[in-house]
């Protein structure tokens, strides 16, 4: 996914899938891990609670330091990430274990 745009005063980033199409976020986080920067994402058009880890890259073809939000394979990052994101946000959210 690519193409992050913040709407104004808001915390919803409008990402294009790889199919083109916008796809609304709600920003929560940004997370450092093992020298690698994440977004963690919450989709607005989704009920379950499940939020959208990515990895945020330079895009190699742009000129004014455009990001690239890459999805994470790797289990073992996601969770690292997703407990960074616990510790630092447990007040601001519910979480189910």
């Amino acid at each position: 996914m690519d193409d992050m745009e913040m709407m104004e005063n808001d915390n919803i980033i409008v990402l294009t899938d790889e199919d083109g199409q916008d796809v609304e976020f709600e920003f929560c986080a940004s997370v450092e891990y093992e020298g690698n920067e994440y977004v963690v994402l919450l989709p607005t058009d989704d009920d379950d609670g499940e939020v959208v880890i990515l990895q945020v890259m330079e895009s190699p073809d742009s000129e004014d330091d455009e990001a690239m939000y890459v999805g994470v394979d790797d289990d073992e990052v996601l969770q690292a990430v997703f407990d960074l994101f616990k510790e630092q946000a447990g007040d601001e959210f519910d979480f189910e274990d």
